[in-house]
């Protein structure tokens, strides 16, 4: 039995992320066939430069180069922490904000040592998400997903990634590191961008048939 056709192609070669997604986007598109979601790995295609200076351009600077290099429509996303009491910062220099890029470790620890003077009601952050899906023929649309609360003082939890362990939603009492993928998904930054593009993604399943 063949595979059936991609539809549509995630700018990331994460596997991980690809099924994160699939399964945010499930109950909004129930009883389509999200296995058409794939990777960009699977046409080999590698990350560009990401040197826009929002988290919207550097989604839509991805979605655009794999549609380029695909020729299928393509879904990106971009997306980090912003601590109001930093102007905004790390940003989009969330990945890197210690000096090597995806350095989990030393991003925490540098950012909870930058806010440690802070009051507690002086810590609030939020994480955003910036979801782009371009199209083939140059059309393009974004939508973001925000999710505030505030830095906890020390990391907890062993679940997430990145800031995880230091980031208390609004409305909890624990870290997003100490939620499950299941809770986290009801309430992340990334499920309510893609959740909003849940309909374009719709479209392009009527339009495949």
């Amino acid at each position: 039995m063949s595979r059936p056709r991609p539809l549509l192609v995630l700018a990331s070669g994460n596997e991980h992320k690809v099924e994160e997604i699939r399964t945010i986007l499930t109950p909004s598109l129930p009883g389509l066939d999200l296995s058409r979601i794939v990777s960009m790995a699977e046409f080999g295609v590698d990350s560009p430069v990401e040197d826009a200076l929002t988290f919207e351009g550097n989604a839509l600077l991805k979605a655009r180069a794999v549609t380029a290099a695909t020729g299928l429509p393509a879904l990106a996303d971009d997306s980090g922490l912003t601590v109001d009491a930093m102007g905004g910062a790390p940003g989009i220099f969330s990945a890197r904000w210690s000096g090597g890029h995806g350095d989990d470790a030393g991003n925490l620890e540098l950012l909870l040592a930058q806010v440690s003077d802070l009051k507690e009601e002086d810590r609030g952050a939020q994480f955003v998400c910036a979801a782009a899906l371009a199209l083939p023929d140059g059309k393009s649309v974004t939508t973001e997903g925000i999710m505030r609360g505030v830095l906890a003082t020390q990391p907890r939890g062993k679940n997430g990634f990145g800031y995880d362990p230091a980031f208390i939603a609004d409305g909890y009492r624990v870290t997003n590191a100490e939620l499950s993928a299941e809770e986290k998904n009801q309430i992340s930054h990334r499920a309510k961008a893609m959740r909003d593009m849940a309909p374009y993604i719709a479209k392009l399943f009527d339009q495949s048939h």
